[in-house]
């Protein structure tokens, strides 16, 4: 290609892939506009019908739990010394008057993280540590089945079963009436999900809150609606509790295996296995007496490479495995719901097209600063496209404002507004690395359990991580 003529066909470039992004980010918010919509009208119903006749109820005010009502919690743990120690510790200290028990899943070849758990556990019946059997790291679902076998095991010899099977990772921080609300709720669905609250470290303003943005619109808006709908619930993996007799059910149909060790994603998929259909799933939004909503709390990574490891797991797994596991229901809420889990990767490919556009209108706009070329104008419709995507994208950047300042206060929302072009960056790292993985997959590859490092505060500090703004995100 002559010199000429470069620049002529990086206009014609940048135009075309301008007018692509601008069809596709119409689409998308268009959706999302209907959902808020949706979500506002909900809201708006239980505020007019529900919270005028009814007092709001907080976790302390619901009945006391049976004593038969136990609860198994099960952690599994890879290479994790540094945490799992203060985090079971912590356990014992909220969780004084609660019939449970803690399976924690450790690993042969891993003797740091069995010497933190043993050293955790000395002196309590309440932690029981379950080693694998295979060297790690395996998968945290085979973990999981070897947590299942143990718990079926213990119910066998003592004549006696749990109700419910609680999942927690070795760094979440857990609420001190977490178990009463499980205990509450349990008997009325097969899974029961509590909000989850990212935190991050003081130097991880970027990376690690950009999570917080994400969970705050997740977990305050997305999964309330979710739920109303009537359509199921997807588990994040912590702070969820599943009804031990679904499990059972489940167990049954996959050879005493109810986590599925060749998913990404298992916990997202048990939670859709277990609440389509007639079985129910509750996304328990709740308050304690002290306005701080019931929720499991944990610090996410706060490394570049790490958030692009996560990021990339769960697009692999819901995005793209997803759609070949899961396929499609044959309801239009079960199917909307599964198509916007789905868009994830697809959403940060037109991102990432855009960027490429915005890059090439820089260049256009040089080239006509020094004099050597002159852009072609914009059509009318292309332009229309823009102002409809400016308005739209004015209005997702006040939602997010609006709930990440429900749930942590001004500051973070001021800075969830930058902090977009930092989770676009992250996402579009992600999905190549997703692709990869989804490619490997359908090469044969075994999926196996990725590891990101964990922090977990001080014990004396871990009252200070509670949401600094509970005015808002009532719901």
């Amino acid at each position: 290609m002559a010199s000429d003529q470069i620049l002529p066909f990086l206009d014609f470039i940048q135009k075309e892939l301008l007018l692509f992004a601008s069809l596709s980010f119409l689409i998308g918010s268009a959706d999302d506009l209907l959902f808020d919509g949706l979500w506002l009208f909900h809201r708006l119903k239980r505020r007019l019908f529900v919270y005028s006749r009814y007092e709001r109820a907080t976790v302390e005010s619901l009945d006391s739990p049976s004593p038969e009502c136990r609860m198994a919690i099960f952690v599994p743990a890879w290479k994790e010394a540094d945490v799992i120690g203060a985090m079971l510790q912590r356990c014992l200290r909220q969780w004084t008057a609660s019939e449970y028990r803690i399976y924690v899943g450790c690993y042969p070849n891993d003797a740091e993280t069995i010497a933190a758990v043993a050293a955790a556990s000395a002196g309590s019946a309440k932690i029981r540590l379950v080693i694998c059997q295979r060297d790690g790291p395996t998968t945290k679902a085979d973990c999981l089945n070897h947590l299942w076998d143990a718990l079926c095991r213990d119910e066998i010899e003592e004549n006696r079963n749990y109700a419910a099977i609680i999942l927690h990772d070795a760094e979440d921080i857990v609420h001190p009436e977490a178990l009463r609300l499980f205990k509450h709720l349990i008997g009325r669905a097969a899974l029961v999900q509590l909000p989850v609250i990212p935190r991050r470290a003081k130097g991880s303003r970027w990376i690690a809150g950009h999570y917080g943005d994400e969970f705050a619109e997740l977990h305050g808006k997305q999964m309330v609606l979710r739920e109303a709908l009537g359509a199921s619930i997807p588990s994040a993996g912590v702070g969820c509790a599943f009804a031990r007799d679904g499990l059972q059910k489940l167990s049954v149909k996959t050879r005493g295996k109810p986590f599925d060790a060749g998913s990404l994603t298992e916990d997202y998929e048990l939670g859709l296995h277990l609440t389509g259909g007639e079985a129910r799933g509750i996304f328990a939004r709740l308050r304690d007496q002290y306005g701080q909503l019931v929720a499991t709390q944990e610090f996410f990574p706060d490394k570049l490479e790490d958030a692009i490891r996560q990021k990339s797991r769960w697009m692999a797994g819901i995005s793209l495995s997803g759609w070949d596991r899961l396929g499609w229901k044959n309801s239009w809420r079960e199917n909307w719901m599964r198509l916007r889990d789905r868009k994830a990767s697809f959403a940060a490919i037109i991102v990432a097209i855009a960027y490429v556009a915005v890059i090439l209108m820089g260049i256009l706009l040089l080239a006509e600063l020094i004099g050597i070329y002159r852009a072609q104008p914009v059509s009318r419709f292309l332009k229309l496209l823009l102002f409809l995507n400016g308005g739209f994208l004015m209005w997702r950047l006040l939602m997010k404002f609006y709930f990440v300042f429900a749930l942590y206060g001004l500051r973070e929302a001021s800075l969830s507004i930058p902090r977009t072009v930092v989770a676009n960056l992250i996402n579009i790292m992600a999905v190549w690395r997703a692709l990869s993985q989804y490619i490997g997959q359908l090469a044969g590859q075994p999926a196996h359990w990725e590891k990101t490092s964990h922090f977990y505060p001080d014990a004396r500090n871990i009252k200070q991580l509670r949401p600094q703004n509970t005015a808002g995100g009532r719901g």
